[in-house]
Order: C-alpha cells, then structure tokens, then sequence
C-alpha cells in the first residue's frame, strides 16, 4: 500500500467557490482511477499548518497505482485548471 498526502496554499484572489471546486474534483477521482482505494480531502483547520489550507490522502494499492495516477487522464484534466491556483506539498511513502 502506497499512501499519498497533499497540502495546498491557495494562491491570492482564489475565492471559496473555487475552493469548494477543488474538493469536490478531488474526491471525484475515486472510482475512477485504477489503484486509487481510498480518498479524504477538506479544508485544514490545524493552528501549525504554516499557511496550508486545504489537506488530503490517497491510499494506492502500490507505487505502480501511484505512478499510474500521474498520467491518468481525469487527474490531469484537474491539474489543468488546479495548478493555477495553488502552491502544493506533496509526500509520498509505502505503509
């Protein structure tokens, strides 16, 4: 099992429809890529999250469900229209 984490700084002038976009987008995701198990995303409300608004994990079945998420062509429709909007963190690793 590979377990996938994000955090999300919003760049200036995004607004809480866009928000509200990005989350449903992502946990859209499920069940449509292969390998991608489990899915939980929301807003951040921790007081140490450095600026960090938006949190979320992905559970893969392995690295090769992982790596085929990259280049799954519904998560780069989102990265399309997402990068704009954010500064991302990611960390990846095997449970």
């Amino acid at each position: 099992m590979v377990i996938h984490t994000f955090a999300f700084r919003w760049k200036p002038g995004v607004n809480e429809q866009q928000r509200q976009r990005v989350i449903a987008a992502i946990r859209s995701l499920q069940g449509r890529i292969p390998g991608l198990e489990e899915t939980w995303v929301g807003a951040n409300f921790s007081p140490r999250s450095q600026g960090y608004e938006l949190g979320g994990v992905m559970k893969f079945a392995d690295r090769a469900a992982l790596e085929a998420y990259g280049g799954h062509p519904a998560h780069q429709e989102l990265l399309a229209w997402l990068m704009p909007l954010i500064e991302p963190v990611e960390v990846d690793f095997e449970a």
